[in-house]
């Protein structure tokens, strides 16, 4: 983030607010739905609040985007599979060039009732599906050396 907007990118924070009753995750003022120290420490240019797994969703992201005439994202955050899957491929899918820093997304392990997924194995697996087809997938200072 600090990279980026020391280059004169804009940086736009995405938080995530979930509203299902009861959720135990991203509840709207609890310490889980804070934004991380490190991003409140940093520099960005606008807070967008989100209710659905990608970013353009019901969001003004886009309208903020194209005020810009910003052509090109960068991903970076939390869960990789999830939130940064979804909003990169709805970026490509709306024309944007996308890149997805490798070391700056994560993932926790799951399970559910269609299995189990170490954390390192998911994050592996949305990372190489993003380089096939959605995103430029690169680590953080190999993108700083490119801004």
């Amino acid at each position: 983030m600090d990279s980026a907007y020391a280059s004169h990118i804009p940086v736009a924070v995405i938080q995530h607010t979930n509203l299902i009753p009861g959720s135990p995750t991203f509840r709207k003022g609890t310490p889980p739905w804070e934004l991380h120290d490190d991003v409140k420490r940093s520099q960005f240019d606008i807070v967008i609040e989100k209710n659905f797994t990608g970013s353009f969703t019901g969001t003004g992201l886009e309208k903020w985007l194209k005020d810009r005439s910003i052509t090109s994202i960068t991903i970076a955050g939390y869960m990789t599979q999830m939130c940064c899957d979804t909003t990169a491929r709805q970026a490509f899918h709306l024309g944007y060039s996308v890149n997805f820093l490798s070391d700056a997304t994560g993932t926790p392990s799951i399970t559910n009732s269609a299995g189990s997924i170490s954390d390192a194995d998911l994050h592996r697996a949305t990372l190489i599906t993003q380089q096939m087809r959605f995103s430029r997938v690169v680590q953080t200072d190999e993108w700083i050396k490119s801004i």
